[in-house]
């Protein structure tokens, strides 16, 4: 193994399974609504639109919120600024237990939302002050790997837990958002102890190390022409991060359009509620491989678009034959291959903003990709709760998703047309190897 490949992996071992778990946790504070509707829906009295609308109220308050949030990590630390972020959601999404009406439902999931703004974008833009260009693709599909696991988890953990209706008096909807969002709290002060900041703060890594990872950084900032503005709050003007926000929208919207409608849809094929939970997890086993196939391909091969391009065909295909089929072995193995697409766009499309720009401009830059593109998970559910309530069924929701990913395929061409200029990096040796 070469010196640069035992540096990557000293970083990646030291930092990436901690990030792994926080975003683990707070993608299952934010999927387990859709377990919770199963239930809380009739005791709340919550229809599909009123659901649908109020699923997509959190990505409303992390759209408002996400480009303050990662202007202010840049400020104060990566540390200090995720453990206040794990601390808010964590208490919002307890408080989400003694919601008792649809008001109520919108309040908190907006609230969540608005707590939990900055921490994805966050990563990401940590990421990028840690790992040269040519290793992001990898790291990323690692990091990325918490969203499938979680939805994995989340299926049956939720039907566990919704099987505690009647405990100490509280439905089983209510356990499951107090028990979601303890996690977060307590991480918090480990989260304060354990994660640096920046490269130079750390011990484990030699002067010879860090001064090599920097020039990196540095390398890629010129052989990229990577930006950075004198004012950071310039970049959400700048035409590339809003073409690659337009990029970015087709996919979440079909993510979460589909993640929190999923078990739903699975809870129709017949079934208890731990029944759903469990068939629920199937599809994220096959967004897992693809994010440990995936990206690491792409990064191989450095082809970014060609893999966005292939992976948006199969998942607009596979999502309509999910809706057409009326088999549900045949359904759940569409969904399946949906998920592998889905998650490995998400982690290839994420290379390509820290080639553009650096410092507190990629802060910027990644915080309004992502608040951008997280309106898709307001558009996602509402819109699928829309058609399912005027046409009586879910099928026309998923057709609805599989026209928006064509749409995603036709702007992969557009995109590459207009971004791709920059040649490959030449990477220079560790240790003089």
């Amino acid at each position: 193994m070469s010196p640069e490949s035992r540096l990557v992996r000293l970083i990646t071992v030291k930092l990436i399974p901690f990030l792994i778990l926080l975003y683990l946790i707070a993608y299952i504070d934010r999927s387990a609504v859709g377990f919770a509707k199963l239930h809380m829906g009739a005791d709340i009295g919550l229809g599909d639109a009123a659901y649908g609308m109020g699923a997509g109220l959190f990505f409303i308050g992390y759209f408002l919120f996400e480009i303050p949030s990662n202007l202010m990590l840049d400020r104060f630390g990566a540390r200090r600024w995720f453990a206040r972020i794990l601390f808010t959601w964590g208490l919002m999404t307890m408080g989400m237990a003694w919601v008792d009406s649809a008001h109520g439902f919108y309040a908190m999931r907006f609230l969540l939302g608005a707590a939990e703004a900055g921490f994805f974008p966050g990563v990401l833009y940590y990421i990028t002050q840690w790992y040269p260009v040519r290793h992001r693709g990898k790291i990323l599909g690692l990091f990325i790997l918490s969203q499938p696991i979680a939805m994995l988890v989340t299926g049956p953990l939720s039907g566990l837990l919704l099987g505690l209706d009647g405990l100490n008096g509280l439905h089983g909807w209510q356990w499951l958002f107090l028990a979601i969002g303890a996690p977060a709290v307590l991480l918090a002060w480990p989260t304060l102890r354990i994660l640096p900041d920046r490269p130079d703060q750390v011990g484990w890594l030699s002067g010879e190390e860090k001064a090599w990872l920097l020039g990196e950084l540095e390398k890629d900032r010129h052989e990229y022409g990577q930006t950075r503005h004198e004012n950071p709050l310039q970049t959400l003007k700048d035409k590339r991060v809003l073409l690659l926000a337009l990029f970015f929208l087709p996919v979440t919207l079909s993510i979460y359009g589909l993640g929190l409608w999923l078990p739903t849809i699975v809870h129709q094929f017949g079934g208890s509620v731990l029944t759903t939970g469990f068939v629920s997890a199937v599809p994220y086993i096959f967004g897992i491989v693809g994010l440990l196939i995936v990206p690491r391909s792409s990064d191989r091969l450095n082809d970014r678009y060609g893999h966005l391009a292939a992976l948006h065909a199969l998942g607009a295909c596979a999502m309509f034959f999910s809706a057409w089929l009326g088999t549900p072995v045949l359904q759940l193995a569409a969904l399946s291959l949906v998920a592998f697409s889905l998650y490995s766009i998400t982690a290839v499309f994420w290379t390509l903003p820290g080639r553009f720009f650096s410092g507190a401009s990629a802060a910027a830059g990644i915080a309004l990709i992502n608040s951008f593109g997280n309106l898709g998970g307001y558009l996602g559910p509402f819109a699928i709760g829309a058609l399912k309530e005027y046409t009586g069924n879910l099928a026309s929701g998923l057709y609805f998703l599989s026209a928006v990913l064509c749409f995603g395929l036709l702007l992969t061409g557009i995109v590459y047309q207009r971004l791709e200029r920059w040649p490959a990096q030449q990477p220079a040796p560790l240790g003089g190897v």
